[in-house]
């Protein structure tokens, strides 16, 4: 079977899934492909700590009537370290707050609209190629079923992910990958109790990092710092609360709710970007092209500022046959891009314990820390880059 579009996009994430959005308001066709089902990216439990400039994003896409009625904002952080605690006022720091809603539930407002405007999106294919992207006419390959199909496109997005076949398509003749790997692993949690605090509460402690946040009024979300050879097994429900109580505050750990866990999962650390961010009429968005530690709430955020400046590219030439913006797309989201990996490689430094028990590297953090806890100019430096607002 072979199909025409004008903008073929791989991946039915949040990335993919807004591009298309995007793009359909502005006139422009495009078609998804996507090797998972509907059932299984809804499955996939994702952090969804969102920028004010997300979040207006999101409601110029259509999709942001249940956000605006099923959020949760939160106006500071809070930061606890050696029996201590203080609070970040983002509002009053940088003008703003964080606004709390989950990726799977962004992922399903996406798929509804793109539903109820009749857009294309293929799921469960397999083989997914990228082919001719030389020509003027770029293709996507793929097979689903026992059938073999292709999608001729103007443009390819390539939004699917670290393992997709957009990110190998950028061989090293033609980019550079930049990755660190941290020496900490998460145990991601996803738990049916009532959240620990109003806030999100960021805890440096002698055992190791935790982060408590939330879903709901009686979902938590906490992110406990393990092991890097540890697996999910080795971690029962038992020892789980029982670490969380140990490095919380006192005063928090007397209120702690240890309800059932629906989720878990160890999510390794690291920080990946490759450059450029596209190659002749193949262009990445989301993780495709960056992966920053989850510590700063900067994944999702990062997506969907590239596709802001894709789409914004892409109806730009459309419109007016000026290609500039395309031209300057990676050059553009690799300037965001690149602060979003320090900050949240330098908070993800900060808070986490070496395991390889560095005296000096302890001592700095928490030198690091004292200087947070009392410094406005270090508050508001810290808030401004959370809330996205130094990009």
């Amino acid at each position: 079977m072979k199909k025409r579009t004008q903008v073929g996009i791989i991946g039915a994430g949040p990335a993919g899934l807004l591009l298309s959005q995007v793009l359909h308001l502005n006139g422009i066709e495009s078609i998804i492909v996507e090797r998972q089902s509907p059932e299984h990216i809804l499955g996939r439990t994702r952090a969804g700590a969102l920028e004010p400039g997300t979040v207006n994003f999101l409601r110029s896409a259509g999709v942001g009537e249940r956000l605006d009625r099923e959020c949760h904002s939160h106006k500071g952080i809070e930061v606890c370290f050696q029996n201590s605690r203080f609070r970040l006022d983002l509002e009053e720091l940088a003008g703003d707050n964080i606004t709390i809603y989950g990726q799977t539930d962004i992922t399903k407002d996406l798929m509804s609209a793109r539903a109820k405007l009749g857009g294309e999106v293929i799921y469960n294919v397999a083989n997914t190629s990228i082919h001719d992207l030389n020509a003027d006419s770029p293709l996507i390959r793929y097979t689903k079923g026992e059938e073999g199909s292709e999608i001729k496109c103007d443009f390819i997005a390539g939004c699917d992910g670290s393992r997709g076949v957009s990110r190998e398509s950028l061989t090293e003749k033609i980019s550079t990958n930049f990755e660190y790997k941290y020496p900490y692993h998460w145990l991601a949690i996803l738990c049916e109790s009532r959240p620990v605090c109003d806030e999100l509460l960021y805890i440096h402690h002698e055992k190791g990092f935790v982060l408590c946040s939330m879903r709901s009024p009686s979902i938590s979300r906490y992110a406990v710092q393990c092991g890097v050879h540890d697996t999910v097994e080795d971690w029962s429900e038992d020892r789980i609360w029982g670490e969380i109580s140990e490095r919380l505050p006192p005063e928090v750990a007397t209120t702690l709710d240890t309800g059932s866990c629906v989720d878990k999962t160890i999510v390794p650390l690291k920080s990946f970007v490759t450059e450029p961010m596209n190659y002749k009429r193949l262009f990445l968005a989301g993780d495709s092209a960056h992966i920053v530690p989850p510590t700063g709430a900067k994944g999702l955020n990062l997506a969907c500022s590239d596709v802001y400046l894709l789409s914004k590219a892409l109806v730009q030439y459309y419109k007016s046959g000026k290609p500039d913006l395309l031209e300057s797309y990676s050059n553009n989201a690799l300037e965001r891009i690149w602060k979003a990996e320090w900050f949240a490689g330098w908070w993800t430094e900060i808070l986490h314990i070496d395991p390889n028990h560095n005296l000096y590297k302890r001592r700095e953090q928490i030198e690091h820390l004292k200087k947070l806890s009392r410094s406005h100019g270090a508050q508001m430096a810290l808030a401004e880059s959370y809330l996205g607002k130094s990009y």
